[in-house]
């Protein structure tokens, strides 16, 4: 059999985990490329190399020119590419997973399906906010009026603890600089901490579209679990780039957001959060060495769906005599 074309892929058994992972980097107006197995990115002041496998999601910023050489790298190694506007503020695309398996995905359907455990996650994710209170009677009015009043609370610590006015959340969000510093720093944040959670959602192979307390939008799910981090990450950082005189708060605000994940709990956190939300399992393998064990080969098989409840090995031609 000739050679395929190309670059070989990188093996799996050579990729990290989502969890042990960088958390994101942001690139704007240079070339990105690939040299082996590092991505490149250059502007005029030299040439940086970032190893693709170790990269949760690159932010693909204005003035970013990147070759098909570097997405295949991208998307071989597992780590997601999120298109972005100026600032890091505007979500445009991303990449693939590497998930070898669609049980969590399928998982998530079934759950944000049924309106009864659609409601019991969604009061787990009100109660990992709310550590020792019991969610289990409240409604989703409710539990939406106390985490309004916990966000609320939040804002006016914060604004006192960095010693800056606050009035309210408030922003345009097709018009970044009309917002007041504290308002652009806490969109800068947000986005910033949303780009590393969709990383997280697509390499674990879940549909970011299927949210259980956020609802019809592409990224409903990406905010269901961003926001179980925004009191601890987003928020404090937010204020404390706005108590600064900063030339550029967005991107401050990445340089920062990125700092406080730099120690890589965040991303393992995230990763357990998922997981405990919609199962009880946390041994759900999703790629690395860990993944090939004796079961691999049958993750690795299309199984084709039977109305009468059992699944069927694809690539097979079946005819009437097979039934």
């Amino acid at each position: 059999m000739p050679d395929i074309p190309g670059a070989r892929p990188v093996p799996l058994s050579q990729l990290l985990r989502a969890q042990d992972r960088i958390s994101f980097l942001y690139l704007e107006h240079c070339i990105v490329h690939r040299e082996d197995n590092a991505i490149t990115a250059t502007d005029k002041r030299g040439t940086v190399h970032i190893p693709a496998a170790t990269l949760g999601a690159l932010l693909l910023g204005p003035g970013t020119n990147v070759s098909q050489q570097a997405m295949v790298l991208l998307a071989e190694s597992g780590s997601t590419a999120v298109w972005v506007g100026e600032h890091g503020v505007r979500y445009y695309a991303h990449g693939r997973s590497l998930a070898q398996t669609s049980r969590l995905l399928e998982i998530q359907a079934n759950l944000v399906s049924n309106q009864r455990t659609r409601l019991r996650v969604a009061r787990e994710m009100y109660a990992m906010r709310f550590p020792g209170e019991d969610t289990t009677g409240l409604t989703m009015q409710q539990l939406r009026g106390r985490e309004g009043a916990r966000i609320r609370r939040l804002y006016r610590d914060h604004a006192r603890r960095v010693a800056i006015d606050w009035d309210r959340r408030d922003y345009d969000p097709d018009d970044f600089d009309a917002g007041t510093p504290i308002n652009q720093a806490l969109s800068a944040a947000n986005t910033s901490l949303y780009g590393v959670v969709h990383a997280v959602i697509v390499a674990l192979g879940c549909a970011p579209g299927l949210g259980f307390v956020h609802t019809g939008h592409v990224k409903s799910f990406v905010y269901d679990i961003a926001d179980l981090y925004k009191a601890e990450i987003s928020i404090p950082v937010a204020f404390d780039i706005a108590a600064r005189e900063v030339a550029d708060i967005g991107a401050e605000t990445r340089r920062a957001v990125r700092d406080r994940m730099r120690d890589g709990t965040f991303l393992e956190t995230c990763v357990r959060d998922i997981k405990t939300l919609l199962t009880e399992d946390d041994g759900l393998v999703e790629y690395g060495p860990e993944a090939f064990d004796e079961a691999f080969d049958s993750r690795n098989v299309v199984m084709l769906w039977d109305d009468n409840g059992r699944a069927v090995a694809g690539g097979t031609n079946y005819d009437e005599d097979d039934l």
